[in-house]
């Protein structure tokens, strides 16, 4: 997969626009948000995260679904169990995947990051090919926006604790820094 810095969208993946985003106030990239969702919760391959974001989830097919309908929620990437990438917003607009958060005393996340959404939950292990996926979507991201370092890559619940716990207990973080690191090294 590649970034075309021109347009924000990567080539070599699947692109399903989202109508949920806006331009970025600043034009600003620095954090990179981790994020987990499934829809329904705990179920997987369903293919409702994409109609969710898409404002297109079909309310009367589970309860959950009639709970979050009216939300308009995006992810600028969305990595599947089977680690296939889908991207939903431009790299250059501000995807609405944070909500009320604070990173380093700075309100409002959208404003300055990028979402990547990984299909699971908070307990469940992510799959291998998450992770590879993620690692190369990662550097791809941190090449062509040097302001994201390894110390601003965060998960949701770090800019919005105590609201969200998501990527949860059941991420490797020291397996995504240390890849990056190593990766970073060889530069």
């Amino acid at each position: 997969m590649q970034l075309d810095p021109d347009s924000g969208w990567c080539q070599g993946i699947r692109h399903c626009p989202s109508p949920n985003f806006n331009a970025r106030p600043a034009g600003e990239i620095s954090l990179l948000v981790i994020h987990n969702i499934s829809l329904p919760p705990g179920q997987f391959g369903t293919g409702k995260v994409v109609e969710f974001f898409q404002n297109r989830l079909p309310v009367d097919e589970h309860p959950f679904f009639a709970e979050i309908a009216a939300l308009q929620v995006s992810a600028h990437f969305l990595i599947e169990r089977d680690g296939a990438v889908t991207q939903f917003v431009s790299c250059l607009d501000r995807a609405w995947h944070a909500g009320v958060s604070r990173f380093e005393e700075r309100e409002s996340c959208n404003d300055f990051s990028i979402g990547i959404e990984l299909e699971g939950t908070d307990l469940m292990p992510f799959t291998d090919e998450q992770y590879k996926a993620l690692i190369g979507l990662s550097r791809e991201l941190l090449k062509n926006y040097p302001a994201i370092t390894l110390a601003r890559i965060c998960g949701h619940s770090d800019i919005a604790p105590g609201r969200k716990t998501d990527p949860g207990p059941a991420f490797d973080w020291a397996r995504l820094r240390t890849a990056l690191k190593e990766q970073g090294e060889k530069q």
